[in-house]
């Protein structure tokens, strides 16, 4: 077993620096004598309607303001708000809200799309707000949740639960594969 590094022989390298003293911080808050940190699961958090979810982090590819100019794709479903040009790519932009069923997000200060980083179907998602990276300790995973209000609930794959708090795992890669979704055609 390797021991920690002090700190000082690490001040020419910020980045493990900065690794090294999150590492002794997390340790001190869990309240462990050892050197070994519980696995912990990263996603981004964010809002629909009035609900938290959390997605993997490694099916975000950024969390984007809302364009100023969006162009509307004549022929498509209401949830398919339009086509942005971001950075110089084309990106569908689809009011995640809407396409669930529970009505409009409200385009609001606070209101982001998450860019889904899908190898295949590039997909821009409208979500109320997005709360940044949250942290779960393995402990915290259920497999149940209570039902959604936002009638997603055929795309979560299980939920963290802290205290009083419920946090489903919205998975993006079942929602874009969903043959609903691939079909954005109005009828």
């Amino acid at each position: 077993m390797s021991t920690a590094p002090d700190l000082i022989e690490l001040i020419d390298t910020p980045f493990e620096l900065l690794r090294e003293m999150e590492r002794r911080s997390r340790i001190a808050v869990l309240g462990k004598g050892s050197d070994e940190i519980p696995d912990e699961w990263v996603g981004i958090g964010f809002r629909i309607g009035e609900e938290n979810f959390v997605a993997q982090r490694d099916q975000v590819r950024e969390v984007l303001m809302l364009p100023d100019a969006m162009t509307r794709v004549p022929g498509a479903r209401r949830w398919m708000l339009g086509i942005a040009n971001l950075r110089g790519h084309l990106l569908p932009l689809i009011d995640l809200k809407l396409y669930l069923g529970s009505g409009r997000t409200s385009l609001r200060r606070v209101t982001r799309v998450i860019s889904v980083n899908h190898r295949d179907i590039p997909a821009g998602l409208v979500v109320d707000e997005v709360q940044g990276f949250r942290r779960f300790m393995e402990s915290e995973y259920a497999e149940t949740w209570p039902q959604t209000q936002a009638r997603c609930d055929r795309f979560v794959d299980g939920a963290y639960r802290r205290s009083e708090d419920t946090w489903p795992i919205f998975n993006f890669y079942d929602l874009l594969e969903s043959s609903s979704f691939l079909q954005a055609a109005a009828e």
